[in-house]
């Protein structure tokens, strides 16, 4: 399951490790930009993205309704255990009970096993492996108190880690936005043939919240 997102990349990265192959990226794409189950900023760039890893990737519709969007992750996971004959599925949840149990529920009513690489990993160890292993990773939505409008676009570094974790003391947001306080575009890393140059983008921004839409963007070399 694929988002674009730090989380879909580096579940993606860590899975290769424990020695699964990954057959395809499996996007649901979200009209509801509150979707409970589906990351919706930048949604549209994980064809570029998939591009960048070299596979394919399958991508499907969901008018974001509470639970109904279940059963549209399952209609599309149907089709992919069909075309591509696979075992399981990889996700990226961290600590979301609600879109952990969601996955399992959906995975073993139709007979695949559900991996879940990073599930209850320590948040700060898991965004120092994440910088230290490569993968580049911009900020692209925030929607909690101590976020303002200049973290959209700020790389997260080992600096923005520390900076995050000030955040956390102060607000309690969680370090990797597992909570919703932020989202992120994964624009480079290990699994990346090419990269991806961000050309042109915008904030929108809503008072006290916002998003970095991209609105171009391109495949260079590495």
């Amino acid at each position: 399951m694929y988002s674009g997102a730090k989380d879909s990349n580096y579940a993606i990265y860590l899975a290769k490790k424990q020695g699964h192959e990954i057959a395809c990226l499996v996007s649901v794409v979200s009209e509801n930009p509150e979707s409970y189950m589906f990351h919706t900023p930048n949604i549209k760039w994980v064809e570029l993205q998939a591009k960048a890893m070299e596979l394919p990737i399958e991508i499907f519709k969901t008018k974001g309704i509470k639970e109904k969007e279940v059963e549209d992750l399952k209609i599309a996971l149907k089709k992919i255990k069909e075309k591509y004959n696979i075992e399981g599925v990889v996700s990226g949840a961290i600590a979301s009970e609600y879109q952990k149990q969601r996955v399992d529920k959906v995975c073993k009513e139709i007979g695949l096993k559900s991996v879940a690489p990073l599930w209850h990993v320590n948040p700060e160890e898991y965004l120092c492996e994440l910088v230290s292993n490569g993968f580049k990773v911009i900020i692209v939505g925030v929607f909690a108190q101590g976020l303002d409008k200049e973290w959209l676009g700020k790389e997260i570094t080992h600096e923005t880690i520390e900076q995050l974790k000030i955040l956390n003391k102060k607000y309690g947001i969680h370090l990797a936005g597992e909570g919703g306080e932020f989202e992120s575009f994964v624009y480079d890393g290990p699994t990346f043939k090419k990269k991806i140059e961000i050309i042109e983008s915008e904030v929108d921004w809503f008072g006290d919240s916002g998003v970095l839409k991209i609105k171009k963007a391109k495949l260079c070399e590495k």
